[in-house]
């Protein structure tokens, strides 16, 4: 039996197979009006292929939980009825491929209001269309405006948001949600000594610093159902070696204190706080910090990054570095890898049944 398509099983929620689709902003939703931040018609084919590919969990791009907690106003968004009931069909047509629809739940901070990254992905002025960041501290990002430091008050308001926000996800039909606390946003820039200065309850020592990324996976985990998986997303290291920043081993303490909060899963990448960041890469070269949480941490974890073929990922997971692989570019080039993944190691494939009556389970 392939382990990349064993299915797992986290809580009472049974993922079909250990390929995962990870989540990949598209700007694609309009920018102003009734359809801001709505899904269109783009991401019902985009998502609805991965999932007719065989992937076993369909994961939908970061999606603001307020309107100034979008990378670009191009961004989907879920705090109105009119998002929700875009994403429900998404959800429903995910789910009815036979894969697991999922989210990714965001807030931008200091890298808010951002051109699509094709126009260059510099910051927007007012007249067209922009918005001042928030963040921890008065640090900006690249040439990005300075942030406004979010008060305690305004931090409040940006956990409850999440919390709303989940509430319409899992409304929507979504049966996993996915905190986004990596790659320089919002929640990252609070755990990275980098970005947060702060000398109050939410600056200062690791307890600090992770103070905001735990409270909204403890609210996202409160009115989420006991019986569906939280997964947190997180940048193992910042990649700034000699310079304060976030690593590999507050990654490992800040693991434990998510399973405390709910967390099921740690969804591992890195990097994405800083742009003169010297990031090495090369095949799989984030699994090694997957592997690390998860020796270190017990608690499951996914694997991202340059995972492209299908004897890669399945030693990924026999060698026990992570319990599932996200396939990102590779998933954009192929939306049939599973099904090909499947193939090559004499794997059963899961076709839906417009195709299965005609390939066969290993057509």
């Amino acid at each position: 039996m392939s382990a990349l398509f064993e299915p797992l099983t986290l809580r009472s929620l049974t993922i079909p197979n250990r390929v995962w689709m990870s989540p990949m902003c598209m700007y694609s939703a309009a920018p102003e009006g009734p359809e801001e931040g709505v899904a269109t018609d783009f991401h019902l084919a985009h998502l609805g292929s991965r999932a007719a590919g065989g992937t076993g969990l369909v994961m939908v791009e970061a999606t603001g939980v307020s309107p100034e907690g979008r990378i670009s106003p191009y961004d989907l968004g879920l705090w109105n009825d009119r998002q929700q009931q875009a994403l429900a069909r998404v959800a429903a047509l995910i789910a009815g491929h036979g894969a697991v629809p999922a989210i990714q739940l965001a807030h931008a901070g200091r890298k808010a209001g951002s051109r699509q990254p094709w126009l260059g992905g510099t910051p927007l002025d007012a007249a067209e269309g922009g918005w001042q960041p928030v963040g921890p501290s008065l640090l900006a990002f690249a040439d990005h405006p300075l942030p406004h430091e979010l008060t305690v008050e305004e931090i409040a308001e940006v956990v409850r948001s999440f919390a709303r926000a989940a509430e319409r996800a899992l409304a929507a039909g979504f049966r996993v949600a996915e905190v986004h606390g990596a790659h320089g946003y919002l929640i990252h820039s609070f755990l990275s000594p980098a970005a947060n200065h702060r000398t109050d309850g939410y600056g200062g020592s690791f307890a600090g610093r992770a103070r905001l990324a735990l409270e909204v996976t403890a609210a996202v985990r409160a009115v989420w159902p006991q019986e569906l998986p939280v997964f947190f997303r997180v940048s193992a290291t910042d990649w700034l070696p000699g310079e304060p920043s976030w690593t590999l081993e507050e990654s490992v303490l800040l693991a434990k204190e998510l399973a405390a909060a709910g967390a099921d899963l740690v969804d591992v990448s890195s990097g994405g706080l800083a742009p003169h960041a010297e990031i090495t890469t090369g095949p799989g070269y984030q699994v090694p910090f997957a592997a690390g949480i998860r020796a270190a941490a017990g608690l499951p974890v996914s694997a991202v990054g340059l995972i492209t073929e299908p004897e890669q990922a399945e030693r990924i997971l026999r060698d026990g570095h992570a319990d599932a692989v996200m396939l990102g570019r590779e998933l954009l080039r192929n939306p049939y890898w599973a099904h090909d993944a499947a193939r090559a190691l004499g794997a059963e494939r899961r076709w839906p049944r417009q195709y299965g009556f005609a390939v066969g389970s290993r057509g």
